[in-house]
C-alpha cells in the first residue's frame, strides 16, 4: 500500500492540504495507468488519463460514507478506474501488475469482482441509468447520497443516455449527477468530426437539468461541485468537464492516437518520469 493511502484526505475537510493530497493521488494514478499500458494487452490510455481527476474527486466525495455511488459509464477507461480506486484506498492491492491477466478481475472493462465497483460497465450508455437508478433508490428509501455517473462525450451518442436524462428529470432526481468527460475524442477520431455536440449545456437544460461547466482537471472546482448531498434539489445535475485526452503524459497529450496504446517498459518509465 502506498504512502498516499496511509493518510487519506477527510471528505469534510477543505483547503490546500486536501487538494494537495488529491493531486498527489491523481499523479500516482496516472503512473499506474501508464504501467497498465505497458502490459501485454495495453489499455485505453487516453480516456483513462483524461477522466482520472474526475474519478479522484468523485471517489473523494463518495468517501463521506453517505451512500454515494460512483459509476464509470465509459467502462473502457477501466485502467483509470482501477488506478483511482487504488490510490483512494478502496482497492488495497496494486492493480497494475495484475491488469489483463486471465486469473485476475482487472479486465478491460470493470466488473463487481473488483472492490469499489458495484456495476459492470462496458457497453456505452449503460452506466448512466445504473447511477440514476441508484439515486432513485436512495431517495425512495429516505437515504442521502448521490448517484454519480461518469460518461464520455462520445458516449453521448448513445440514445440510452438521453432516455435516462429524460427520466431523471421527470422523477426530480436532484441527487443524480452526470459528469461528462469531454475530451473531444472517441474510438474513431474526434467527436467534432463524427457527431458534434454543439450547445451541450443547453441540451441538458432543455431536459430539466441544472448544468455546470468546469475544467475537468481542476480538482478544487470538481470537489466543490460534487460537495453536499443535494437532498433538497429537484433538478439533476450535469457537469460538463472539459478535459484533455492523454492528460499528464506530454508525449501523447491531446492526440487522438492515444485512444488505445501498448508500450514497452522503457517507454513507460520515460512517460512516468514526465508526470507531475
Amino acid at each position: 500500500m502506498t504512502a498516499l493511502l496511509d493518510a487519506p484526505a477527510r471528505p469534510e475537510a477543505g483547503g490546500d492540504e486536501v487538494l494537495a493530497t488529491l493531486a498527489a493521488r491523481a499523479a500516482e494514478a496516472r503512473r499506474l495507468v501508464v504501467d497498465m499500458a505497458a502490459s501485454p494487452r495495453g489499455c485505453h490510455l487516453g480516456g483513462s488519463l483524461s477522466v482520472l481527476d474526475i474519478l479522484i474527486a468523485a471517489l473523494h466525495r463518495a468517501s463521506a460514507g453517505d451512500g454515494t455511488e460512483v459509476v464509470l459509464s465509459k467502462g473502457h477507461a477501466a485502467a483509470g478506474l482501477y488506478a483511482a480506486l487504488h490510490v483512494s484506498g478502496i482497492l488495497p492491492e496494486n492493480p497494475a501488475p495484475l491488469y489483463g491477466r486471465a486469473d485476475q478481475p482487472y479486465t478491460g472493462h470493470p466488473g463487481p469482482k473488483v472492490p469499489g465497483v458495484r456495476f459492470p460497465t462496458g457497453s456505452l450508455g449503460h452506466g448512466v441509468p445504473y447511477a440514476a437508478g441508484w439515486a432513485l433508490a436512495r431517495r425512495l428509501g429516505g437515504h442521502g447520497g448521490l448517484g454519480i455517473a461518469v460518461a464520455g462525450d462520445g458516449e453521448l451518442q448513445e440514445g440510452l443516455v438521453w432516455e435516462t436524462v429524460q427520466v431523471a428529470a421527470a422523477q426530480g432526481l436532484g441527487n443524480f449527477v452526470l459528469v461528462v468527460d469531454r475530451n473531444g475524442g472517441q474510438n474513431d477520431g474526434y467527436v467534432e468530426d463524427i457527431s458534434p455536440l454543439p450547445r451541450l449545456g443547453e441540451r441538458f437544460e432543455a431536459f430539466g437539468f441544472e448544468t455546470v461547466h468546469t475544467d475537468g482537471h481542476d480538482l478544487g472546482a470538481l470537489t466543490a461541485i460534487l460537495a453536499g448531498d443535494r437532498g433538497a434539489e429537484r433538478r439533476p445535475l450535469a457537469v460538463i468537464a472539459d478535459t484533455v485526452k492523454g492528460k499528464g503524459v506530454p508525449a501523447v497529450q491531446g492526440k487522438a492516437g492515444c485512444h488505445y496504446v501498448t508500450i514497452d517498459a522503457t517507454r513507460a518509465a520515460k512517460w512516468k518520469r514526465a508526470i507531475r
